[in-house]
């Protein structure tokens, strides 16, 4: 058995130093209770910009200005070592990690951002890398697009580990694609919650077979720091829950785990069998004996996109 973690605590929001200090102490705590494996939500670090869904487009672009240009100015650059105080984290405690981010890629324009999620190996090792393909809905007035490229279910000191970002879970096709990596353990880190949101979880737990954690941020307004610009704008009720997170975890062809841990701050633990995955395909195999291949196929563009080659 394998003991496997996940954050329901805020980052200290739009504060990339000060979060990064958050997560290297839950790192610690939850390696002090047996875990291998921690998940932080969706853009946990440095906090998911849900000012976009509470500003008005067009009416309140200055607003949305000054918010983007703070998250930007606290966003990870992967390409300058911005992984790199998590990757120390875990080969020091021997655990996995998976951690949402919103990243700013310095290698290419250095501006636009973009929704990703990292998959730590235990050695520190970063072994995937994937930016949320489709931004939802007022989310394209930050994120840019992500490609193909991260689309992988890797292996780790845990097992093989995928991941997709929120909506992302939506997308039939992009599911399936894990799916036909013998996946054991899918993560969606999310800004979403309630009956709706694990419903979802738990449908592709069956349809996947596989253990699959699903976890957004627990934040109330009064975790925003009065700092943050017109925060008594847009979050004036002090008790609101923003998020109330919803951490859980189904097993492989369904069945709650843990949780869903709402309107609560900490960490969800549960021990999982991580070989149940595979054995509980038995009955439904989504991209194997139930493929039909010969009807179905899928294609998958994994050539990393970019908008400049220099030779």
């Amino acid at each position: 058995m394998t003991t496997i973690a996940v954050v329901q605590q805020p980052p200290v929001y739009l504060d990339l130093e000060k979060s990064m200090q958050r997560a290297i102490a839950l790192i610690a705590e939850a390696a002090a209770q047996g875990a291998r494996l921690l998940v932080f939500p969706e853009t946990w670090l440095p906090g998911y910009p849900t000012f976009v869904w509470r500003l008005t487009p067009g009416a309140d672009m200055g607003k949305t200005d000054e918010l983007y240009r703070l998250s930007q100015a606290n966003s990870v650059d992967v390409g300058k070592g911005g992984l790199e105080p998590l990757q120390a984290a875990a080969r020091e405690h021997d655990m996995v990690l998976v951690v949402g981010f919103q990243e700013r890629d310095s290698m290419v324009s250095g501006s636009t951002l973009f929704n990703s999620c990292a998959i730590i190996d235990a050695d520190g090792r970063v072994a995937n890398l994937h930016r949320k393909l489709m931004p939802t809905n007022p989310e394209r007035m930050v994120w840019g697009f992500g490609d193909g490229s991260g689309l992988n279910v890797v292996d780790t000191a845990i097992g093989r580990v995928g991941a997709l970002i929120c909506w992302e879970n939506y997308m039939p096709l992009a599911r399936y694609a894990l799916y036909a990596q013998d996946i054991d353990i899918y993560v969606a880190p999310t800004w979403d919650s309630g009956a709706s949101w694990l419903a979802t979880m738990q449908h592709i737990a069956r349809e996947g077979g596989c253990w699959v954690i699903g976890c957004a941020t627990a934040l109330q307004a009064s975790d925003i720091p009065d700092t943050i610009p017109f925060r008594d704008a847009l979050f004036p009720d002090a008790e609101e829950w923003v998020n109330p997170g919803d951490a859980v975890v189904y097993k492989p062809f369904g069945g709650v785990a843990a949780g869903p841990m709402h309107k609560e701050k900490g960490l969800l633990l549960t021990e999982i069998d991580v070989a149940a995955a595979a054995a509980s395909r038995r009955k439904f195999d989504a991209s194997g004996h139930y493929a039909r291949p010969d009807v179905f196929t899928l294609t998958v563009n994994r050539r990393k996109q970019v908008p400049v080659a220099f030779e």
